[in-house]
This record gives C-alpha cells, sequence and structure tokens, in this order.
C-alpha cells in the first residue's frame, strides 16, 4: 500500500489526465472522424512531412523503397508522404528486434526499500550514461530516490530462464530534478564497485526536441516492469491517438509498475514517458468503474477503473522544461551528455561522478592518477593534448590493448575519448556475459590535434555557405586534392552503395539540391546510409590528405608511433581512418619482434581500391605481423562502403555485419557495444596470464 503523500499525488495525476482528455474530446472526435474515412494519418501537413524527411533521413525507410512504393501511381503530395510512413507499420526491416533488445537493455526496474521489504516501485530508463528518467510520482523527491535502487537484466534470456538482475544504485545527491505537471524525475545513477557507469554496460537512449519521431496513428511501443513484473514489452494493437501540448495519449496494454516506463516509436527512439492510464469519467469529473458506476477511493481497487487511455509526458516538453532550470556548471554538463539534439551545449563536459561510495572509473585512483600522459616527440603547444598510457602491468604485462582513433578527434579530451571508448566495449562484454575492463588499462595513442595542425584546415565553412555546407565542402576538398585521388574516393564509395554509372540516379534522394557528377555520388551517399552528406565529404577529405600527402603522414604515424607500446604484443582496435593508420603502422613502424595478435577494425574504407592503392606498400597482401585480424561494418556507415573486407583481403579471422543506432552508424561506440565484436578482443586479451 502507498503512503498517503504518494497515493494523493497519484489521485492527483489521475484526476489531471482525465481532465486533459476531456478537454480534448473535440479534437478527439475530428480525428477518430478522419480515421473513419479513410485518412491514413490525421495529423498536420508539416508535421507528416517532418515525419517523413526524419523516416528517410535516418533510415527508418530506405530510399529505394519509398521511390518503387510511389512510382508506379499518380499521387498528390499528401498522398506520397503517407504512402512513405505506411512503408514502416506492417513490415519491419529484421533490425527491428535486436534494435528493440538494445533498447530494453535501458529499461530497469525500480524497487524501494520500505518497512524493512524490498518491493518493485516502478520502472526507470537510461537517458545518458549516468541519468535515468521515471515519473515524479515514483520518486517524488531526493530523499524518496535514497531508498530506492535499480535493477536491470530484470526479465527472462531467450531461453526463458530469469536473467541474473544486476543492482544499481541511485545518486540523487549528485542530479536530481523533478516536475509534478510533466510527472518526471531524473537522477544521477551511481557507478558500479568496479567504477563503470550503467550507461556504459546497458546503453542508453538519447533524447530528442525535434519533431518528426511520430505522428498520429503510428504504432507506439511501451517497455516496462508492469505490477513489477520481469521486464515486459508492449507491441502489438498500439497506436498514438492525440497530440496535446506537453503529452500524447496512445492506445496500448499497460499496467501498474509501467509507471516510468520509455515510450517508442517503431524506430526505438523515446517520444514520450509513460504515466498512468487515462480513467474514464462522468459529466462531473467522477472517476467510472468498468461496470458503468462511479468508482469508490478507499473501497473499488484500481483494476476496476474504466481507461479509455494511456498518457505519456512529450520527450521535447520534458527537454524544455529541464532547459528553464537554474543548474550549475557541472549539472548543466550532466544534461549535455543527453545528446546532441537534447537542445544542450554538447562542448560542457561533466568530470567523474563525485559519490562516497566510488569514483567515476576505478576504485583505487582518479583516472589521471592512473594513466600517465606520455609525452610528444616535440613539446606540446598550449591546448594541445597527448596520448594515454596503460600500466605495465595490465592484462597480464605480456599483452597491450590499444585504441586507435579516426578522424575529427581535435580539440577533445583523450580521457573522455578513451573513456567512452572503453563504455562502448563495456557494454559489448556485459551483453556477452564477459567482464568488463578499466580505462585505465587501455593505451590511447592521440593525433586529433596533430592531424588537422598539418593539413592546415578547419572543418569550418564561409557563412555564404551556411545554407548548404555539403556542397561547399565537396568543391573545396575537390579543388585541393591535385591529383584528383578525393574524387575517386567518393566516385568508388557511391558506385560501391550502388550508384548507376550514368550519374542521374542521384535524384532518388528526395529534395536533394546537390547537382553535378561529384555532388551526385556525395547525395547517392547520404540517401543510401546514415551518415549526413557533410560528414561524408570531410570523412574522405581526411583520408584523402593522410594518404596523398607525405607530410601528413608522418605526422601522424610520429605521434602515434611514440603513443604506442614498444615491446610485447598488441591488441590493436582501430576505427575509421584509424584502421588506415594502423595498417601503415603494422607494415611500416614496429619495433622488431612486436606482433599484433589482433586487428580489429570498425566502419573502415580498407575495402576501397582508392585507399589500398595508396598505402605503403601498395596492395592488399597483409602484413605479416598482424595474426589475427576481425573487422565490423554496419550496412548504414558511409565510410565502410567498401566492406564486406574477405572479397578483398582475402580470408579474415572473423567478420562481422553489423546494425548500428540510425543516427550513430559510424560511431565506435555504437560498433564496441555489439557482444560478438566485445568477444572477439576479450578472447585476445589474455587477462589471466602473468
Amino acid at each position: 500500500m502507498l503512503p498517503a503523500h504518494e497515493a494523493r499525488e497519484e489521485q492527483e495525476q489521475r484526476t489531471a489526465a482525465a481532465q486533459r482528455y476531456r478537454e480534448a474530446s473535440a479534437e478527439r472526435k475530428e480525428i477518430e472522424a478522419k480515421l473513419a474515412a479513410g485518412v491514413l494519418y490525421p495529423d498536420t501537413p508539416e508535421r507528416i512531412a517532418s515525419r517523413v524527411n526524419r523516416l528517410l533521413e535516418r533510415g527508418g525507410v530506405p530510399p529505394a523503397a519509398a521511390v518503387e512504393s510511389v512510382h508506379a501511381e499518380a499521387l498528390d503530395v499528401p498522398e506520397t508522404l503517407e504512402r512513405v510512413i505506411g512503408l514502416t507499420k506492417d513490415l519491419q526491416p529484421w533490425s527491428f528486434l535486436p534494435r528493440g533488445a538494445r533498447a530494453a537493455a535501458t529499461v530497469a526496474r525500480i524497487s524501494i526499500l520500505r518497512n524493512g521489504l524490498e518491493r518493485p516501485h516502478g520502472t526507470g530508463f537510461l537517458v545518458s550514461p549516468r541519468l535515468l528518467l521515471t515519473n515524479h510520482h515514483v520518486l517524488p523527491d531526493a530523499e524518496t530516490a535514497r531508498h530506492c535502487f535499480l535493477e536491470f537484466n530484470a526479465q527472462v534470456t531467450i531461453d526463458n530462464a530469469p536473467d541474473a538482475a544486476i543492482r544499481f544504485e541511485l545518486a540523487p545527491d549528485t542530479f536530481f530534478t523533478a516536475d509534478g505537471h510533466l510527472d518526471y524525475a531524473l537522477v544521477a545513477v551511481e557507478p558500479a564497485a568496479d567504477g563503470s557507469l550503467a550507461g556504459a554496460r546497458f546503453g542508453w537512449n538519447q533524447l530528442s526536441n525535434q519533431q518528426g519521431k511520430l505522428v498520429q496513428n503510428e504504432p507506439v511501443n511501451v517497455i516496462g516492469h508492469p505490477m513489477g513484473r520481469l521486464k515486459e514489452i508492449a507491441l502489438r494493437d498500439n497506436a498514438l491517438v492525440q497530440r496535446l501540448d506537453d503529452f500524447l495519449h496512445y492506445r496500448t496494454d499497460t499496467e501498474p509498475g509501467n509507471s516510468g516506463s520509455p515510450v517508442f516509436n517503431d524506430q526505438w527512439e523515446v517520444v514520450a514517458l509513460h504515466h498512468m492510464g487515462v480513467p474514464n469519467t462522468d459529466t462531473q469529473g467522477r472517476i467510472l468503474r468498468k461496470d458503468g458506476q462511479i468508482w469508490r477511493k478507499g473501497v473499488d481497487s484500481d483494476d476496476t477503473i474504466d481507461y479509455v487511455s494511456n498518457e505519456g509526458a512529450r520527450t521535447s516538453s520534458i527537454l524544455k522544461h529541464l532547459a528553464t532550470l537554474p543548474l550549475d556548471p557541472q549539472q548543466r554538463a550532466l544534461l549535455a551528455e543527453l545528446g546532441p539534439e537534447s537542445g544542450f551545449r554538447q562542448d560542457a563536459t561533466a568530470g567523474p561522478v563525485e559519490t562516497p561510495v566510488a569514483p567515476a572509473v576505478a576504485p583505487a585512483s582518479t583516472p589521471q592518477e592512473a594513466a600517465a600522459v606520455i609525452s610528444a616527440p616535440a613539446p606540446a603547444t598550449a591546448g594541445t593534448h597527448v596520448g594515454l598510457r596503460a600500466p605495465k602491468d595490465a592484462f597480464g604485462g605480456r599483452r597491450h590493448l590499444v585504441f586507435l582513433h579516426g578522424r575529427s578527434q581535435q580539440g577533445k579530451d583523450p580521457e573522455l575519448l578513451r573513456r567512452g571508448w572503453t563504455g562502448g566495449l563495456n557494454h559489448g562484454l556485459t551483453r556477452a556475459g564477459l567482464p568488463t575492463i578499466d580505462p585505465a588499462d587501455v593505451w590511447f595513442p592521440y593525433y586529433g590535434d596533430r592531424l588537422v595542425e598539418v593539413i592546415g584546415q578547419h572543418e569550418s565553412l564561409p557563412a555564404s555557405y551556411a545554407d548548404s555546407p555539403a556542397v561547399a565542402a565537396v568543391e573545396a576538398f575537390a579543388a585541393e586534392s591535385e591529383e584528383g585521388t578525393y574524387e575517386q574516393l567518393v566516385m568508388e564509395a557511391a558506385v560501391l552503395a550502388g550508384m548507376p554509372q550514368d550519374g542521374q540516379a542521384a535524384t532518388e534522394n528526395l529534395g536533394s539540391k546537390l547537382v553535378g557528377s561529384l555532388q551526385g555520388a556525395l547525395s547517392w551517399l547520404a540517401a543510401k546510409t546514415d551518415v549526413d552528406a557533410l560528414a561524408i565529404a570531410t570523412i574522405f577529405r581526411d583520408v584523402d590528405a593522410y594518404l596523398g600527402d607525405q607530410a601528413v603522414r608522418n605526422a601522424v604515424l610520429d605521434r602515434v608511433f611514440e603513443e604506442v607500446p614498444h615491446d610485447g604484443e598488441l591488441v590493436l582496435v582501430t576505427h575509421s581512418l584509424g584502421t588506415v593508420v594502423a595498417m601503415d603502422l603494422v607494415a611500416n613502424r614496429l619495433l622488431l619482434g612486436m606482433k599484433v595478435t589482433l586487428l580489429v577494425t570498425a566502419g573502415s574504407p580498407l575495402g576501397m581500391n582508392a585507399v589500398t592503392s595508396r598505402l605503403a606498400p601498395p596492395g592488399t597482401d597483409r602484413p605479416g605481423t598482424v595474426n589475427e585480424w576481425v573487422n565490423v561494418w554496419c550496412p548504414t556507415d558511409a565510410v565502410a562502403i567498401g566492406c564486406p573486407l574477405e572479397p578483398v583481403w582475402g580470408k579474415l579471422t572473423e567478420e562481422h555485419a553489423v546494425v548500428n543506432a540510425s543516427d550513430r552508424a559510424h560511431s565506435i561506440e555504437e560498433y564496441l557495444a555489439h557482444p560478438e565484436v566485445a568477444t572477439a578482443i576479450d578472447k585476445f586479451l589474455a587477462r589471466s596470464t602473468g
């Protein structure tokens, strides 16, 4: 039984939800009439257009499928847009289920210690590496949060056996805020005893304040712990009924205990925070039972109430409210971790979560104390970062785990980058049932600042190109490539992505403004993958600069060589441009007697002839210093468009095609979070050897 104040608040929330439902009845009847008349998605033209744009941009609908669905009939614009949205309603790509499983991993059961007993209390889900979102009526204040704990993996396994739940404590003294109207509470999660963050182990959901995530009558999915049971998912016969200013009303099966559950669209983006069912009421606002009689508080049970809908607070409304709060810099930096579409500045950096129980990364020391900073060949200038060294006895001292990053890392803190890579890997290790690793045990050579310094350019473009930065970028980068090698890279990638050689099919990218053969190739890549055109243009610029300018190549290799181990064996995990740098490193720079026990390439362009023909030495002969090679690639990652690598390089130890989040197709954290990738790395770390 709930304490009096919690029962009172829940009743107030229920009454408010019922009032909102009554007040919206006129608009709801209009929506129902449109549905009855055959309108598939009774929403505004602007919202329908925003939805289609987001689906196409994020890979929710493949451009080819969109074109195929509309080209055979003469349709007006509204019919065309509705047809595109309809592609997502009945049939889903095979990635729907693994992406759903990944989203489900972020959901935890909240339990409370009350009167000496631990009882299920609600549901919550991770929205950053260290923040959890739930309802205000579940966690009304910091004091309540101190008596609660989280259970991740409170679910059944694929064999229908109970999984081993993993417990995390809440840290309301680090961060806690809540709002009664929107019925949300956002609270920090205590790091585990080994210093690992909950988000590093289970992943998190990036919140977005942008339009286009859902239109009326589209399906929704809810994952939670109804009645405190093991994790369940509501998938069938669910749909958005109506959108209010701050809330969504939707049709789905939920029960008490689902409070605080995430409400997802079919692309597994969070669209709302579920908080309760909406009860049917009479003209006086009194709650009705299923038999039509007035529900009597204290006499009738909750399961006799006639619920007519479900209600959740809109993600965008929660983010807008958070933006108005007076927070200190550390708290605002924590909010910045909610993601690039949250509306919070991404240049703010939250330091380690300081708690009386455990530090953020390692039990014995801070990351800065545990990792010695390596000196660069020449004194670093002010503001220039250098790489990080691991202890000599890490992983038994015989093998060294090295992360080698890709492009666009200039100006970033190597410690935070190392922590991010390790977080992704620990997520994959946890999903594979393997022990996690300490970030301080990883070598992290850093050449981001050096690369930009020697290229002598930045990614900022003139203001006159603000409306079409990708066009400006591709023109500028092609002009700088004296031998036309930049154009070769982009054109080869587009052909590998299926672009017809006649150069006309780039029109399949609906609404594209890119023209010309090179810009058309870039347009095709953006339409076919989950990477935006400007990112593709700059990624290939950096690859071209590295391969085509010996001064750039030497500067990068010199820096990396100075910051990797010079004895023993390497487990070398590489990403993007870093895979190309690694191939040069292992072929030409390793000291005599050293070898790479395992090379991991993720999101690599090493399947493209325009790259392999310019390696040193050129060609596709595997360096003799590499014993085992594992490649991982995502079909919607434009940089890995030449994958799989086996047809080019011959037999690899393993090669995995994986599905990354639509807006993070090229993310190294996404790649490392896959259990098959993490398992391969763990196999070669030889943790127990001395």
